[in-house]
């Protein structure tokens, strides 16, 4: 009977710990909006909610593909330049005279081919760790995004070519200037398509084998460099597409976009509870990880603390989100 009752209560706590990493991380989101709520007089109207949902768009897609990375024990620095690379490409292919259906697939599809080579010369070339050859893809991508583009922004980008980015739904029957917009759309249909991949296909299921134990997913059959380029493919492409959504909302392709962007989605993935240690964490909460970053520098900037202050505040929470999945992963070896 006490064997059985220890069980028991071993399963139970278990199930808890389960429930809280699942959904805890929304509970922080909740509380965040409630206290940003009283802080700021302007936080919960319709117009600031939908300008936090437009600015971190791009941030989701970069934040999703990192999280596929991640998730395999990898990381990928070379994102922020990737974005660059597909945002001037795009802008060059529209000068050139390109359809506008076309340009919609230039960003997307040199995302891709740089996140195929960052695959490939992990694979391929057996670098100890994907730190060395995303690094190296940082460079190149940002060397190439300043070839292209010659060092300087380019502007007139054709309207059709900016709509992901920039077109909005209109709610001033809501709220004089709000607007629901079009980047939430092809954002959600990236976390539908993402967590039904990872859900409920053998891929999904190789990914997660691969970043528990990727000797062991050798062992079973799982072809891991097939894998993995496919998932650095992925990564690259849903950074070429933040690129077009950048280029739509701010009219422009400049070669500096980006720097510093694998930095906050690294931040975003870790803080939303993935582990840097691979095989654990949710498209949902690598979403939240987005949204508090999100609501964090919206709430700092509607209370007018300086962006350094921001800087110095999110790499407090970057140590802390790390340091509290070093502490669970050796609280579940102990278990």
């Amino acid at each position: 009977m006490t064997t059985a009752a220890t069980t028991s209560a071993t399963d139970s706590g278990l199930r808890q710990t389960r429930l809280l990493e699942t959904y805890g991380i929304w509970l922080v989101v909740l509380v965040m909006m409630i206290a940003l709520s009283f802080l700021s007089e302007t936080f919960f109207s319709l117009l600031n909610l939908t300008n936090i949902l437009k600015q971190n768009a791009t941030a989701s897609l970069l934040a999703l593909g990192m999280f596929l990375v991640i998730v395999t024990a990898g990381i990928d620095l070379s994102v922020g330049s990737i974005l660059a690379l597909a945002m001037v490409s795009s802008a060059v292919a529209a000068q050139a005279g390109l359809p506008w259906w076309a340009v919609l697939l230039v960003g997307p599809l040199v995302g891709m081919v740089c996140g195929a080579l960052n695959g490939l010369g992990l694979t391929i070339l057996r670098l100890p760790h994907p730190f060395i050859m995303t690094l190296g893809m940082l460079n190149i991508a940002r060397g190439a995004t300043n070839l292209v583009s010659g060092g300087v922004p380019i502007a007139g980008i054709d309207p059709q070519v900016r709509y992901l980015g920039q077109a909005e739904f209109d709610l001033s029957f809501i709220q004089d200037g709000a607007g629901l917009p079009v980047s939430l759309l092809v954002v959600a249909a990236c976390v539908i398509g993402l967590w039904v991949m990872l859900n409920a296909t053998p891929m999904g299921r190789h990914i997660y084998a691969i970043g528990g134990n990727p000797q062991s997913a050798r062992v079973s059959g799982i072809n891991v460099d097939r894998v993995l380029v496919w998932v650095y493919t992925i990564c690259g492409g849903l950074a070429g597409l933040a690129g077009l959504l950048l280029i739509g909302r701010t009219g422009s392709a400049f070669p500096n976009a980006g720097l510093g962007a694998e930095l906050d989605a690294i931040a975003a993935v870790i803080i939303g509870g993935a582990s840097f240690f691979g095989g654990r964490g949710t498209v949902a909460g690598c979403i939240a990880g987005v949204i508090i970053m999100g609501l964090l520098r919206n709430g700092l900037n509607l209370m007018d603390v300086s962006v350094f202050w921001q800087q110095i505040l999110i790499g407090f929470i970057i140590v802390g989100a790390v340091y509290f999945d070093v502490v669970r992963r050796r609280a579940s070896f102990r278990i």
